[in-house]
């Protein structure tokens, strides 16, 4: 224990935090250090392996829309930056960070610390219970919400203990993934330790969602998404079986799924 505690103290007082997003006895939100900008990644990528809000990030890095980074730039993780919001901008606070697990490990280390919003958000439109789950929808956040596939939960949000950033549903690989509402992707990629070939969908200023261990991704970065519209063949990449884990985030924070797609 005291050896481990010591690589990890001595982790922490190194000026760059590239590897501790890559550690999965880590879990972020991470405020300190640095991250070196490699080929190939977006700051939305970044933001989700750190669990900061991509806007507040790259404020704090004087980047603004379309958020555009370079290979070698240096993102200043130390820094908080500000999001704007319909009352004007609001600084970001910086949490503690905490020991326990990453949304993937399969043992809790210690009590997850989490900025995670657990307030119910309130429904606005309810669902058609007469339609097919594959097709049902419902309102959240001026957002219609939709199940990406219909297969059995196996594994529900959980905030701490055996943290899980989302919710694991199970499946047969290939079958479809589908978006679980209108939006853009902004990652499309397995550079994320522990998700396997993931997408990242930006529905809006504050909600972007993941769908990770796919078999096969079937869009790209940029590309503008329908709700319903299949982007990934279900698969076990980074996982020990063919799942789909899927997450939801508001304003980078984790939040439980099933507050906002209809209910089963």
């Amino acid at each position: 224990m005291l050896a481990a505690i010591l690589v990890l103290a001595g982790t922490l007082s190194g000026c760059n935090t590239q590897a501790l997003h890559q550690d999965d006895i880590y879990n972020p939100p991470v405020y300190w250090g640095s991250h070196v900008v490699r080929q190939g990644e977006t700051l939305y990528g970044i933001a989700w392996s750190y669990g900061r809000d991509y806007r507040e990030l790259g404020s704090a890095n004087g980047i603004g829309p379309p958020w555009t980074i370079r290979a070698g730039q240096v993102l200043r993780l130390d820094r908080r930056g500000k999001v704007s919001s319909g009352s004007g901008s609001v600084s970001a606070s910086a949490p503690r960070p905490s020991q326990n697990t990453s949304s993937r490990a399969p043992v809790a280390k210690s009590p997850a610390s989490t900025t995670t919003t657990n307030r119910k958000p309130v429904v606005t439109r309810g669902p058609d219970k007469s339609a097919p789950l594959d097709s049902r929808t419902q309102t959240v956040a001026s957002i219609p919400w939709r199940w990406p596939h219909s297969g059995t939960v196996i594994a529900g949000y959980s905030a701490s203990g055996k943290v899980n950033k989302g919710v694991d549903i199970a499946g047969k690989a290939g079958d479809a993934v589908r978006a679980a509402a209108d939006g853009s992707v902004v990652y499309a990629g397995n550079g994320l330790l522990g998700y396997g070939n993931l997408i990242i969908v930006n529905h809006n200023e504050h909600y972007l969602s993941a769908y990770a261990h796919n078999r096969k991704i079937l869009v790209s970065e940029g590309e503008g998404v329908k709700a319903g519209q299949v982007i990934a063949e279900l698969g076990g990449s980074g996982s020990e079986r063919p799942m789909l884990h899927f997450e939801i985030r508001k304003n980078g924070n984790p939040v439980d799924p099933t507050h906002y797609l209809p209910p089963r």
